[in-house]
């Protein structure tokens, strides 16, 4: 690389993050805005990601709070060495298993080895055309997302002719890696919009089936290619193929005879039935975005622990109940003024916040520049509650990011410190940010990562598709550059303590829309660190008694209480429910979790 820098500033405190809403600029004309505004943003002038230099590998790069461990470029095969930004070659979306990461690519998808993460290996590239393919793994099966219309139903690379073809493919792929150096497609589920992302879905009553939900966004197809399909208006063809999304059966036994088996109508209008019930297209109002019309869901985060689902769907962001996988019930919707697409979702762990994420200009536009509104292009937070959501705030990357930068909220997961909601997350060009959004109202970034544009002179489509915490470490999915791997570092607003406890959460696999509930292990002495370092950071007890807590852990864990160290846990534990009962903390929640933290602990010496 050209250089590196790391950056050692304080980060935004809330204040200044509050400030950063209010304070403005002048904004310029924007393609797609309803009306010229006033831009609520402001940087600080001296953070590191402005002004970096510029290339494809060898950009200049800028580091806070994360250490850049491994960077892999993208096999011969994926990359059109004539333009470096052609979206045929693009990296997408990934999923992992054991020492495994799958990484999709529009042209197929790969298998790295990250047994050791700071040495990754590619380990076998599949050439099968058809982007985007976005990648789901579960058992020896691989789903791949199929939407472009050069997709073959034998993966060639030759393409299809025509405006109809029984060559052409356009679906949900399924791979089987029993032999993981030689997967071999054995399904190919065609669909009327092709799919544009997937969700696998596991249902615990049924052990016989994996269920994958379908985001259609293209064009429908001719129904001369596939039987059935439409792109009529409901009012011509209530049969259409908008409106809807796709469930498929897999049957776990025989996953080549997989198939749709339903076509769930999650958009209609609750009394009437209508299909089209939700946004129509349009502004919102006076000075507001102008949304995309809700007939399709571009994404589908599942959270099966809770039987929960959302769905960011074009127009709308809604929540679903997927208790019954093969019959989805729409349970709530929202709409945002500031959104024009809305792209992803991720919840919190206890499924009370969920961040919806707005793809303003599709993603290959720059949208995070010093004349762009902080809401647009963004993170909207929202609280679930008994009413349904309401929205608590945005978040945006806070500095602004060169005009040859495509820009905007994309792909990210939780980082699982107990006690906290921290999201890693992609923003193309803009890097890569974690920050914290355990207070929804006031989000604040506590790392990030990144590089400087691919072109200072022209936009050419790069930056992070998806960036995830798997076991330990982030892996970023690079689109135009490859793979790279992160490890956070402890500082004054991630301790060592809450890195160990994160480290504690790992997963045999990890499909990020299939998101798992986060649970650390009872017997380990991080998690109450974790929540005392949390304690000492907010004010939550008084110095003097985070620091005797301090000691009298560390006693009993170097054993010198090992007479009965489990009878001192709970006399530990005892304390915290007086302090917490007494009115002596600011934070008693904080305090009960340390309190439960510590009994636990003491249970798992019984």
């Amino acid at each position: 690389m050209k250089g590196t820098t790391t950056f050692a500033a304080q980060a935004p405190s809330r204040a200044w993050l509050g400030a950063l809403m209010l304070m403005t600029v002048a904004l310029l004309a924007l393609p797609g805005a309803a009306a010229t505004q006033d831009a609520a943003f402001e940087w600080d002038e001296t953070d590191p990601r402005i002004g970096l230099g510029a290339g494809y590998l060898d950009a200049e790069s800028a580091a806070w709070n994360m250490e850049h461990l491994a960077h892999l470029p993208r096999p011969e095969a994926f990359v059109n060495p004539d333009a470096l930004g052609d979206l045929n070659f693009a990296n997408s979306d990934m999923g992992f298993q054991g020492n495994h990461l799958f990484l999709g690519n529009f042209h197929g998808f790969m298998i790295y080895d990250i047994s050791d993460p700071a040495d990754p290996q590619l380990e076998v590239s599949v050439v099968c055309p058809g982007g985007q393919g976005d990648i789901s793994v579960y058992g020896n099966l691989v789903f791949m997302s199929v939407e472009q219309t050069r997709g073959r139903v034998d993966c060639g690379t030759q393409g299809v002719s025509g405006p109809v073809s029984a060559e052409r493919f356009r679906g949900v792929r399924i791979f089987d890696i029993s032999d993981l150096h030689n997967p071999v497609q054995i399904a190919a589920v065609q669909t009327c919009r092709g799919s544009h992302t997937h969700t696998i879905l596991d249902d615990p009553n049924d052990d016989e089936n994996l269920y994958v939900y379908v985001s259609g966004t293209a064009g429908v197809r001719s129904d001369e290619e596939l039987p059935g399909c439409s792109g009529l208006d409901p009012d011509d063809d209530p049969e259409t193929a908008l409106f809807r999304i796709e469930v498929i059966q897999v049957p776990l036994d025989a996953p080549e005879e997989a198939r749709v088996l339903t076509e769930p109508r999650v958009f209609a209008d609750r009394e009437s039935g209508q299909i089209d019930g939700l946004w129509p297209g349009g502004p919102h109002g006076e000075g507001t975005q102008s949304s995309a019309r809700t007939n399709h869901c571009h994404d589908i985060t599942i959270y099966p622990e809770l039987g929960m689902a959302a769905g960011a769907c074009s127009g709308n962001g809604i929540l679903l109940d997927v208790t019954d996988p093969v019959n989805p019930v729409r349970t709530d919707e929202v709409i945002d003024e500031n959104f024009a697409y809305w792209h992803s979702a991720t919840f919190n762990n206890d499924g009370t916040t969920v961040i919806f994420t707005d793809e303003w200009g599709g993603g290959t536009s720059a949208r995070c520049r010093a004349t762009d509104l902080y809401e647009w292009g963004a993170n909207a937070i929202f609280r679930i509650g008994e009413d349904g959501m309401e929205r608590a705030s945005y978040y945006k990357l806070p500095v602004p990011q060169a005009d040859t930068e495509n820009c905007v909220a994309h792909n990210g997961s939780l980082v699982p410190v107990p006690g906290r909601d921290i999201k890693v997350q992609a923003w193309y060009q803009g890097g890569v940010s974690v920050f914290d959004f355990t207070d929804p109202e006031n989000p604040f970034e506590i790392a990030f990562f990144d590089r400087g544009p691919m072109s200072d002179e022209t936009l050419m489509t790069a930056g992070y598709w998806s960036t995830y915490w798997y076991n330990g470490y982030i892996y970023g999915s690079e689109i135009a550059r490859g793979l790279d791997v992160f490890e956070l570092t402890p500082n004054e607003h991630l301790s060592e303590a809450e890195l160990e406890a994160a480290r504690l959460v790992t997963f045999e696999e990890f499909n990020p829309q299939h998101q798992p509930r986060l649970e650390w292990p009872a017997n380990s002495y991080s998690v109450p660190r974790s929540y005392l370092d949390q304690l000492e950071r907010n004010e939550g007890l008084p110095v003097e008694r985070v620091a005797e807590l301090r000691v009298e852990l560390e006693r009993i864990e170097s054993g010198a209480e090992a007479s009965a160290p489990a009878e001192r846990l709970q006399e530990l534990a005892d304390g915290l429910e007086e302090d917490r009962t007494s009115g002596a903390t600011a934070d008693p929640n904080r305090v009960e979790a340390l309190e439960r933290a510590i009994r636990a602990l003491a249970g798992t010496m019984n």
